[in-house]
């Protein structure tokens, strides 16, 4: 009996580290060239595919009624307040990958890729065009 419960925790604890370990959760994002902290972005799973909408400005600099005008797709001209900037990533391994991120102080999109460091209390999020890239530190909020 005692050998069933000890696995049961074990798996339980094994599972709580691999949620932890996903993308998924609330995230402030801190700026790779001022390393401000600018947003919180709420990262979701809808059928292993994430997506990333930014929920609060923190920068205190920031208009909150902000429009992307400088985006090129369906998000020109809409507010960045509750803008979806992370689409359509998935896991591939340990990383998740496939989808794209836009920035929307230059409306560019570029390739995603997340990946959850330190038992995922920060993310990597790298955006990328070919072998050109930008990578910031996200750090987890809950």
């Amino acid at each position: 009996m005692k050998k069933h419960l000890v696995a049961f925790v074990l798996s339980a604890a094994a599972g709580l580290a691999f949620a932890q370990a996903s993308p998924v959760g609330l995230w402030k994002t801190i700026d790779d060239e001022t390393k401000t902290e600018k947003s919180h972005v709420r990262v979701t799973d809808s059928g292993g595919v994430l997506s990333g909408k930014i929920e609060k400005f923190l920068d205190p600099k920031a208009k909150q009624d902000a429009v992307c005008d400088k985006c090129s797709d369906d998000r020109k001209d809409k507010p960045i307040l509750g803008m979806t900037i992370i689409r359509n990533a998935k896991a591939n391994g340990d990383v998740w990958e496939g989808g794209e991120i836009l920035d929307p102080n230059n409306g560019k999109v570029y390739k995603l890729r997340l990946k959850p460091l330190d038992g995922g209390k920060s993310l990597e999020v790298r955006g990328y065009v070919g072998p050109f890239y930008r990578n910031q530190q996200w750090i987890r909020v809950e």
